[in-house]
């Protein structure tokens, strides 16, 4: 269990610093900055000194145009360092000032609030609520579930692992998909280079023909759209992503491109496998950090990214709700695989469903890299199938006029 709070005064946490401007007793203009708990403290302390002050505003770090959280391997170590302290018998208020001490001027700003929360009587859940673009609604449940069990630093642990492994597992999924990209990127630019440059500079050798083969004619008209309407298409193309993301942000079509995703193949049961096993962490977490069931799934559904699956987790907390078991309610959306079913059922039976949770991620996310190897061993061979057959049909529009080009001659 974590320690008590530490009874400090709230003047040896980190405060926020004000910048002044003040007269003093001969009317000399001044200006400073003092720390201070408040706006009211800094004008006591003005005051003390026999400053008159005339302008007082709390001064704010830089930051970006909007307020930026930490990225999820910053996240990780913060919650890790922070419960190694409290498993260290570090009291919470002096562990909170020592993140707040941190160089890292994001972290520093994160747990001064932070701390001044805790001083002033919050707990630290209620405290992490109040900033939602650092901290989600899965991980502050799961921290007010410690504060109240008492396992506060055991839970802080395993949100910590639970955070790097899902930072792991997009990191994953990221590097996996770079060469495709950079293979079907670089075919683009190796195809334009040849349509917009190569072709235009021979074309003039095939005017003293009269009748271009219908190959040639059609390769000749896409070189010339490639050439003279390049611009054009790319301002189309990126309307056409923007208007996509703008559209797929609507739940109607989200939910109608979530269900086309779902049915692709090779596609689809990777999208659906990646999307059971960060619900099944999610909600393994969740549980086995105290969290109730219905509350944890109602939570957790969100982290599957997929609305057809999240909405299926939904039916199946009403159902669990009205006295349902949850493995046969996850089993009637035909999303779950039976052997994932199989294991929940055993893992209610044995009173353990939240280390099976846990242990159903490991083995989808398995599954997934996979997947996701062989999705990319069979995506190479056929981009570079599909180049070589643009090069070769290129090439063979510009061979089939040489033989009556060489008749003219």
């Amino acid at each position: 269990m974590s320690g008590p709070r530490e009874p400090t005064p709230r003047n040896h946490d980190p405060m926020p610093q004000f910048q002044y401007t003040a007269l003093d007793s001969t009317g000399k203009r001044t200006a400073g900055v003092l720390s201070g708990v408040s706006e009211q403290s800094v004008l006591a302390d003005l005051e003390g000194r026999a400053l008159v002050p005339v302008h007082i505003a709390e001064k704010r770090e830089r930051m970006s145009f909007r307020r930026r959280g930490l990225s999820a391997r910053r996240l990780a170590e913060v919650y890790i360092q922070l419960a190694d302290m409290l498993q260290a018998g570090v009291p919470m208020m002096r562990a909170l000032r020592v993140l707040a001490g941190l160089k890292d001027p994001r972290i520093s700003s994160i747990f001064r609030e932070i701390a001044g929360a805790v001083a002033d009587g919050e707990e630290l859940g209620e405290a992490m609520s109040r900033r939602p673009d650092v901290f989600k609604p899965t991980h502050v449940a799961i921290i007010r579930a410690g504060e109240k069990g008492g396992f506060l630093e055991d839970a802080m642990a395993r949100l910590g692992q639970f955070v790097e492994g899902q930072a792991e597992l997009r990191s994953k999924l990221t590097g996996s998909l770079i060469y495709p990209l950079m293979l079907v990127s670089m075919g683009g630019v190796i195809l334009i280079v040849i349509f917009a440059v190569l072709i235009p500079m021979v074309r003039p050798m095939f005017d003293r023909i009269e009748q271009l083969p219908a190959l040639t004619e059609f390769v000749f008209a896409m070189s010339t759209v490639v050439a003279g309407y390049a611009p054009v298409a790319i301002v189309v193309l990126v309307a056409l992503v923007v208007g996509f993301g703008i559209a797929s942000r609507k739940p109607g079509v989200r939910r109608v491109l979530d269900r086309v995703v779902l049915r692709l193949p090779a596609v689809g049961p990777l999208i659906r496998a990646i999307a059971i096993a960060r619900f099944s962490r999610m909600l393994g977490t969740m549980l086995r950090n105290g969290v109730p069931m219905l509350a944890a799934l109602a939570t957790s559904r969100a982290a599957a990214g997929n609305v057809i699956l999240e909405e299926a987790i939904e039916e199946a907390g009403e159902a669990v709700g009205a006295g349902a078991s949850l493995a046969p309610s996850l089993g009637k959306s035909g999303l779950f695989s039976a052997d994932v079913i199989e294991m929940l059922t055993v893992g209610e039976e044995a009173g353990n469903i939240e280390k099976v949770l846990v242990r159903i991620a490991d083995t989808v996310e398995t599954r997934v890299d996979r997947l996701l190897t062989n999705l990319i061993r069979l995506v190479e061979p056929l981009m570079i199938a599909m180049i070589a057959c643009v090069v070769f049909t290129i090439a063979v529009a510009l061979i089939m006029p040489l033989t009556q080009l060489s008749d003219i001659q």
